[in-house]
């Protein structure tokens, strides 16, 4: 059955907010617009005029879309080159979604996100519709079959596994330009001691790099490995010029609502280090260099004046 205007309106009013959950859901700007896309095209198949509540319809549809994704995720993942990291969004994505609380902040930082990775698919599925978007249980048990109870019980379990990671402090746009220009004055000493005494002593430093860059398969522990490893990371060589095929500048941003430094190089995003900031120091360094991981990033910059570039890296 043809969908008429006023049904594609109905649909489209409701495709940011299903973005927005879908990359909550699976950590991937791309998958989550392919999610939305299908969702639209199984709109397009339902007899709509029967669809008493449009809006609870397609969440469910969208939500199980994502549950089936993500088992297939998880397998894929099992094989994946190096750490898997989420695809970061940069400052006013509209897919970041609602954040007008600090629970919503929190739920698309990039550090919760990698966090969501231990979750099993319901769990996540959960924890994300209540914790960001505020659905109540009864609605979050008609779209995932579930009884109210059971819902209730599988949000305060993921919501115990996500409180087991570090608090998560929130910082103005001020304060993170400075903790960025601390951070870079520090890596680019040459020396790990300044470094060391911005760190929390369990830091970490994780980079994705999706077997097309360079990146650990291993994450760095500990301020002093972090250190090291970060006083490396910025110290100018032939190399690292040729490995990316020039000097990329450097700018202060904010990625996934956290502070964070953008490579850009000739105009292409070329890496997105999120920090994780909290009471005690920075204690996380998530760094995204997947090429396909970054061209929404690239699209966002390009679209946006940046002012002059921190430093030329490397």
């Amino acid at each position: 059955m043809a969908l008429t205007m006023n049904d594609v309106d109905r649909f489209e009013a409701s495709r940011s907010r299903l973005e927005a959950i879908a990359y909550r859901l699976l950590g991937s700007a791309s998958e989550a617009e392919d999610a939305v896309q299908e969702t639209f095209l199984r709109w397009q198949a339902a007899d709509v005029g029967h669809i008493e509540v449009p809006e609870a319809w397609l969440t469910k549809v969208l939500t199980n879309l994502c549950l089936n994704q993500l088992t297939s995720a998880r397998a894929r993942r099992e094989t994946y080159v190096g750490q898997w990291l989420p695809e970061p969004l940069l400052a006013g994505d509209p897919m970041l979604g609602p954040a007008d609380t600090a629970e919503q902040r929190e739920s698309v930082s990039y550090a919760v996100l990698a966090l969501l990775e231990r979750l099993s698919p319901n769990e996540r599925a959960v924890y994300v519709l209540r914790e960001a978007f505020d659905y109540p249980h009864r609605e979050i048990a008609a779209i995932l079959d579930l009884t109210e109870a059971a819902s209730q019980q599988i949000f305060h379990r993921a919501k115990k596994h996500v409180a087991d990671g570090k608090a998560r402090t929130e910082i103005d746009e001020v304060a993170a330009r400075r903790i960025i220009d601390e951070f870079l004055a520090a890596a680019t000493s040459g020396r790990t001691e300044p470094l060391v005494r911005l760190l929390t002593q369990d830091a970490i430093a994780i980079g994705d790099g999706g077997g097309k860059v360079p990146a650990r398969a291993k994450a760095f522990e500990g301020a002093v490995a972090v250190a090291t490893f970060l006083r490396g990371l910025f110290k100018p060589s032939k190399a690292k010029r040729a490995l990316v095929g020039g000097s990329p500048e450097a700018y202060a941003t904010s990625a996934n609502g956290d502070p964070a430094l953008v490579a850009v190089l000739g105009g292409r995003v070329i890496g997105v280090m999120c920090l994780e900031i909290t009471a005690e120091g920075i204690a996380g360094f998530r760094s995204q260099v997947n090429p396909d991981k970054l061209e929404r990033a690239t699209r966002r910059w390009a679209a946006a004046d940046h002012g002059e570039p921190l430093l030329k890296a490397f």
